[in-house]
């Protein structure tokens, strides 16, 4: 059985990461998918004001809300699934976290949450796709109406 990490980051392209999972899935018999979320980690003077537990609950709050859409679709489609949250640099995170758990597979979105974040910090997909041993399929977003 395949193994499949689908980073997500609740952006609305994570529906086409899906109906790709689907029609692989029809391809290829069952799949052993793994949704992943990557927290950016709060550094600095912030973490001081903020316990241990109460940062880790709001991580894990965020991620699950990150990974609501994706979750709903797949429980809709009965297709099961494991779910998972991180807390890192998105791409060195995903990258570490594939490598790690021996996924065969990253199947990932092209565009997060919009051109400014993109340029400001770089595109997620690129840097997985450059560092990843693990092969990786970028989903494009639909181009825009």
């Amino acid at each position: 059985m395949l193994k499949v990490l689908v980073p997500l980051d609740g952006s609305e392209n994570a529906n086409r990461v899906l109906d790709h999972l689907m029609k692989l899935r029809a391809a290829s018999g069952e799949l052993d998918i793994h949704l992943l979320n990557v927290q950016i980690p709060v550094d600095g003077h912030a973490r001081s004001f903020v316990s241990r537990d109460n940062l880790e609950a709001w991580y894990r709050e965020e991620g699950l809300a990150a990974l609501a859409t994706a979750r709903a679709a797949l429980d809709a489609a009965a297709v099961p699934y494991s779910h998972h949250i991180a807390v890192g640099h998105s791409a060195d995170t995903i990258v570490r976290y594939a490598t790690e758990h021996r996924f065969d597979q990253i199947v990932m979105g092209t565009h997060g949450h919009g051109a400014l974040l993109q340029a400001l910090l770089g595109s997620v997909a690129k840097g997985v796709l450059e560092r990843s041993p693990v092969p990786v399929t970028l989903v494009k977003p639909l181009p825009p109406v």
